[in-house]
This record gives C-alpha cells, sequence and structure tokens, in this order.
C-alpha cells in the first residue's frame, strides 16, 4: 500500500538531496517527478554551486526552468573539463586599445541551451571610441563616436550588455553598446582609480573609487549617486566583492594604512543605517585579498614583507552582530601562515571552495590549505609564469611564451588536475606582455602587448558541438 505524503512535507525532505538525488526521486512516479523537478529546489542548488544565480533571472539566463539551467550549466562544464586542444576555435583580433583601459567581456555567460550566446568583448580604442567584437566571428560589431576626453578606465556588466567608462576629467558614463551616446553620466570629485559593475540583490551599481581615497556608488542605469564615503586620507588601490556582493573589500597597500571590509546593505540603504557599517583588518602591508568561492563570508589576505622576504597568508570570517539595535561587524580569524622560504616568493594568489590557496612564483605553482598543511606542488622547467587566474571550477596558469595550461579541481581530494594546454600560433617578441586573461564558459582570452608589433588579442573558442 502507498503511502502519499502532502505536498509541503514532502518538498521539505527533498530539500535536502543533492542534484543527484534529485534526479533519482524524479523516477519514482509521476507525483515525485513533479515535485523532485520544483523550481523552488533547484533555483537552491544553483544559488550553492553559481552565486550569481541568486541576482539573475532564467530570463537573462536563457532557460526555462532551474532544473534545465543546472543540467545543462554543469554537462557545460564537465565537457570543458575534458576538452582537448583540437576542441579549440583559436582567433587573433586587432586591440588599438588604450594603455589602462583594457578589453572586458560584454557577452553574458556564455552559450545557452539553445545554443545563443557568443563571447563578445568591449574596447577602448586609441583615438577615444569603444568598440565591442564578436570574438567567435572575428567581426567589429559596434563603435561609439570619438570622444573629446581621454578615456580613462572601462567596466562593464555582461548580464544587460552594459558598458562603463571614465574619463581623465573624472566623467562616468553609461553605454547600452547599441546606441551611439551614452544613456547617463555623472561625475567624480577626483580623478578616478578603480571602477567595477556589480549586480546586488538590490540591483546592478557601478563602485568608483578616487584619488582622494573616497567610494562612490551609482545606480544602473541612471547612474543616480546612492552613496559616497571617504575610505582612506588617500587613492584606493584594490576593491573587491563577496561572491554574493554581501561585503565590498578596499585596500591601500601602505605599510601604515589597513584595509577595511565594509558591509554593502549600509551603503545601499542609507536610510536604515546611522552610518556605514565596517570593521578595519589588522593586516599590514596587504599585496592581495581574495573571497573564497560559495563561501560568502569569508577572505583570504595574502602579505609580502620584502626586507625579510616573508610571505604570509590569513583567512577572516566576516561576522555581523546586532547589539542593542544596531548591526556591526566584526572579522574573525580563522587561520594564517607563512610561506617557507626554499619554497619560493607567491606574486599571484586564489582560494578554492574547499579552502585551498593556490599560489605561483615564478616557475611553481603552491598549494596549501588555509592553515598552511602543504598540498601539492607544480613545477614548469622551461617558462615562466606571468598570471593566475581562478574561479571556483578551474585555474589558469598564463605564462610568458603566450601559451596558458587550463587545470580543474578533482573532485574527492584538494589538488588540481591537468586539462589542456593552449600554445600561441605565433612567435611572440621577446619584449611583449600579457597585460589581462579573460575567461568565461566558452572561450579564453588573453590581452597582448608588444612594442614591435600592434596590440592583438588570442582568443581561444570551445566548439558548439562540444557543448550542446
Amino acid at each position: 500500500m502507498e503511502v502519499h505524503l502532502p505536498d509541503v512535507p514532502m518538498l521539505k525532505i527533498l530539500s535536502y538531496l543533492d542534484a543527484y538525488s534529485l534526479l533519482q526521486a524524479a523516477q519514482v512516479n509521476k507525483n515525485w517527478n513533479e515535485l523532485a523537478s520544483s523550481d523552488v529546489l533547484w533555483r537552491k542548488l544553483c544559488q550553492k554551486r553559481w552565486l550569481f544565480c541568486g541576482m539573475v533571472t532564467l530570463q537573462l539566463l536563457g532557460t526555462e526552468t532551474w532544473k534545465e539551467f543546472f543540467v545543462f550549466r554543469t554537462r557545460q562544464e564537465h565537457a570543458k573539463s575534458r576538452a582537448i586542444r583540437e576542441d579549440f576555435i583559436y582567433k587573433e583580433i586587432p586591440a588599438d586599445y588604450g594603455v589602462r583601459a583594457h578589453p572586458c567581456y560584454i557577452s553574458g555567460r556564455g552559450l545557452t541551451r539553445k545554443g545563443q550566446g557568443r563571447p563578445v568583448v568591449c574596447m577602448v580604442t586609441s583615438v577615444n571610441r569603444i568598440s565591442t567584437w564578436d570574438i567567435q566571428e572575428g567581426v567589429l560589431t559596434w563603435v561609439s563616436p570619438v570622444q573629446q576626453v581621454g578615456i580613462k578606465l572601462l567596466t562593464t556588466l555582461p548580464e544587460l550588455h552594459i558598458a562603463i567608462t571614465v574619463d581623465i576629467q573624472s566623467t562616468i558614463k553609461l553605454w547600452d553598446c547599441h546606441n551611439s551616446e551614452a544613456l547617463a553620466t555623472s561625475n567624480l570629485e577626483s580623478p578616478c582609480k578603480l571602477l567595477k559593475a556589480v549586480f546586488t540583490k538590490d540591483g546592478p551599481i557601478v563602485l568608483a573609487g578616487d584619488t582622494l581615497g573616497n567610494l562612490y556608488i551609482f545606480r544602473i542605469p541612471d547612474l543616480h549617486l546612492i552613496s559616497k564615503l571617504n575610505v582612506f586620507q588617500c587613492s584606493i588601490n584594490e576593491l573587491s566583492c563577496s561572491p554574493q556582493k554581501k561585503w565590498i573589500f578596499l585596500n591601500r597597500k601602505h605599510l601604515h594604512i589597513l584595509p577595511k571590509v565594509f558591509y554593502m546593505d549600509s551603503l545601499l540603504r542609507t536610510s536604515e543605517f546611522s552610518a556605514p557599517v565596517s570593521t578595519i583588518l589588522k593586516f599590514s602591508l596587504c599585496q592581495r585579498a581574495f573571497w573564497t568561492p560559495r563561501m560568502e563570508d569569508r577572505i583570504t589576505l595574502m602579505s609580502i614583507r620584502r626586507t625579510r622576504k616573508i610571505t604570509k597568508f590569513i583567512t577572516f570570517d566576516m561576522k555581523l552582530k546586532d547589539i542593542q539595535n544596531k548591526i556591526t561587524v566584526k572579522e574573525q580569524f580563522v587561520a594564517s601562515f607563512s610561506v617557507p622560504d626554499n619554497m619560493g616568493r607567491p606574486k599571484w594568489f586564489g582560494v578554492s571552495g574547499k579552502d585551498v590557496i593556490v599560489c605561483s612564483t615564478g616557475s611553481s605553482l603552491l598549494l596549501f590549505n588555509i592553515k598552511g598543511v602543504y598540498l601539492q606542488t607544480i613545477m614548469y622547467y622551461t617558462d615562466w609564469i606571468l598570471r593566475l587566474w581562478m574561479d571556483p571550477i578551474y585555474v589558469i596558469v598564463t605564462f610568458n611564451n603566450g601559451s596558458l595550461i587550463v587545470y580543474s579541481w578533482e573532485e574527492r581530494c584538494r589538488q588540481l588536475n591537468r586539462c589542456y594546454h593552449l600554445q600561441s600560433r605565433r612567435r611572440l617578441p621577446q619584449q611583449s606582455f600579457i597585460n589581462k586573461t579573460l575567461c568565461d564558459d566558452v572561450s579564453i582570452i588573453r590581452v597582448m602587448t608588444t612594442h614591435s608589433i600592434p596590440s592583438f588579442l588570442m582568443a581561444y573558442i570551445l566548439t558548439s558541438d562540444l557543448l550542446n
């Protein structure tokens, strides 16, 4: 005799299952299939695996249900991990961009279930135009009129196909990359040093830092000023947001200035807070910071004490407290360690969702857990590491010869698995510089600057047959 539980307690029970178990439960009968396919359950799984899902709609993601998105996106990730060099299309795009305004993606997050979506980048040219390029086709798709004032910085919000620029007169402009004129403009009080556009639970915003240490927050799309505060007495060097944009990390790389973390809600909902809610991280000479993927409140900092040649890592958790109806934030120390002298001097680093720190020296990758327990070394005997790029799934190591190696995280241990090695299709001049690496679901793009030949973008694009 079958026992039928009401839908509400059944959904509660199913909410404790992982994706694989939910798919199995859906095979029991028609009623279980309907409940196990609920958007409530699958949206929760999507948000846990890909934090950006908490701030976008299914329409933006190009699917009809959250289950459909989860299955398709997971299949894409597995396909990308199993790819070989022959699965990539190689393209070179002329990049007549400014020195500081590096290209940015302006397309969405790769191919949708219907095969739509191509890698498209936005860049600033040396003649003060903004242009967009379809990387797969290698064609120019849009260009703005020439701007009278030099463009200094560029950022994009790919989910909305929006670009934001700031010029040398501190004027911020918002572009939809379809019309010839900017949709909105605003101004800073002093020269801009940092520019970033992000999606928050309150909507899309622009963050800008100036040379006086001020942080500005503007609303998209009208660039209405939401808030402004003075963070430091001098310019801000680094700005990064936690995965779901709950926190903002701000830093000035200086011996006597300590980094700060602000609670985003207190900056966006100024009427609900008497003052910005923040804390100071007691860690001097911070060179870089990285928020732990899928752990919204955890951040790891790296310092390099050049006189003693010591590299140190420290990890904090941010904790909100409500004391007498007043919200405060306090950092909670988690772990710290120093890299042994004989292992080299790390320059770049990132953190995985399993609390593994990956750092690069000139000729090797070093893996530790956040307490300093050594896990793995990957040596490169002939190439020199330039940059390290990572997300919750992949680690990309770029080299001085124009090549790159893609790694993925092992499912059952805290080590890296090598996926493929992509090499440059042309011999690069000795004095060449790879300024930036971009990566989305279907492409890897490298920004190349040289003295002897025109600058260009090197793009590796996965074939659609592999992803569909």
